[in-house]
């Protein structure tokens, strides 16, 4: 049986759909040629309506076609697609994940704080410690926790206030920053991005392959890798940390510390020595009698950012005008604009902020955007350490009406 109506045609591979004006033409001749001629083609007649519902039918079909068609494409695929390419290049997609906050543990000297020791925060959230802590001999101790609910939950400052699992010694919790916020499962842009750079991961004794695999450790949110090659002491970064001879930094926010460390161990080069603030032992267990290893890394200080926005004041401005760019500054500082989240070891500068703010409203005019790492900034960027984990609340965004 023959048809008027015209066929997806393929170019070198790749589906070219007719046009839906066409397929509706070859669809109207069939139901003509159907009825032995003559038929009103109008399409308010009701030929004319079935004309037009099989035409979307077969529209549809053709686009679910170049669909699936582009779906072996890396540069068009997603979901279980995208998954199956990056399958090819041992990697899997980053799941969700929670907020990463540093709070202060207060208790008796000697105390230890287990891995997984459990804080809640005021709404509610569990946030579980991501490595054993000691309380040293000042009667407190920095300690990283997670959310154990995944997304971009907001932890502000001084909300991790109660502990929740009881540790004998352990008296009071509070995060004087505000959190590092979590993310959702990685999006198919971010997917396609590391699968580009995903060659790394399959290397070994270079820092593109260790921050890949520390990367793909669940629950990390962040993490930057650099190396000292030279024999002595280097001063690193906005901050000078400082690294040893012939040694790397990894400088991680989230996951489990037994996890980052033997990502860590696997791919960095024999001998080289480390830097950071987290020791951990593992076993590498292809001997009958595992060698234990001691591991280091860096678990990055909680670093507040503050904003001064100055906008144009006019009587058109929304009444709720200070609430909408404190919420534009926190969706562009997170990345959830679609830009870029400010990181560990990063710089960022007042002229990302413009866009989203003036989006708020055609009546916004941002004059200028300060910010920095102390209230009422003057500066136009803040550049952050390896040592420092940006983060921002809305308490320390100062909009002013000028």
């Amino acid at each position: 049986m023959s048809t008027n109506v015209p066929s997806i045609t393929w170019t070198n591979g790749a589906p070219v759909l007719p046009a839906e004006s066409a397929i509706l033409a070859g669809v109207q001749a069939d139901i003509n040629a159907a009825f032995g001629g003559g038929v009103n083609p109008g399409l308010t007649t009701p030929q004319g309506q079935l004309a037009q519902t099989e035409t979307a039918i077969i529209g549809d079909k053709n686009n679910q076609i170049a669909y699936i068609a582009n779906q072996v494409n890396p540069a068009f695929a997603s979901g279980i697609w995208q998954d199956a390419i990056g399958y090819i290049y041992f990697m899997s997609r980053i799941q969700a994940s929670g907020t990463v906050v540093n709070a202060t543990c207060v208790g008796a000297v000697g105390t230890v704080i287990p891995l997984g020791s459990i804080a809640q925060d005021s709404s509610g959230y569990l946030y579980a410690s991501t490595a054993a802590a000691t309380i040293p001999s000042s009667g407190s101790v920095t300690v990283q926790f997670q959310n154990q609910t995944t997304g971009p939950i907001a932890c502000p400052i001084g909300s991790l206030n109660k502990i929740y699992t009881a540790v004998a010694g352990w008296n009071t919790v509070s995060n004087p920053a505000a959190g590092a916020l979590g993310n959702n499962v990685e999006s198919r842009a971010a997917f396609e991005l590391r699968r580009q750079a995903s060659v790394a991961v399959n290397a070994v004794n270079s820092i593109q392959s260790i921050q890949a695999a520390v990367l793909a450790v669940p629950n990390v949110l962040q993490a930057v890798v650099v190396d000292n090659s030279t024999n002595a002491t280097v001063n690193y970064g906005s901050t000078s940390y400082p690294l040893a001879a012939h040694s790397i930094c990894v400088s991680v926010a989230g996951g489990t510390s037994s996890a980052i460390a033997t990502a860590i161990w696997n791919k960095k080069p024999p001998g080289c020595g480390y830097n950071g603030n987290t020791t951990v032992t593992i076993y590498d267990t292809t001997y009958a009698t595992p060698i234990p290893y001691t591991v280091t890394y860096l678990t990055p200080t909680s670093t507040a950012a503050y904003f001064t926005v100055n906008i144009q004041n006019n009587p058109l401005l929304p009444s709720n005008i200070v609430s909408l760019v404190q919420n534009a500054v926190l969706a562009s500082f997170n990345g959830q604009d679609g830009g870029t989240a400010v990181t560990i070891n990063s710089t960022t500068y007042s002229g990302r902020y413009y866009a989203n703010i003036n989006a708020i409203s055609s009546a916004v005019n941002v004059i200028e955007v300060y910010l920095g790492t102390s209230a009422s900034p003057s500066t136009l960027s803040i550049a952050f350490g390896i040592d420092q984990l940006p983060t921002l609340s809305a308490s320390n965004i100062a909009v002013v009406l000028v």
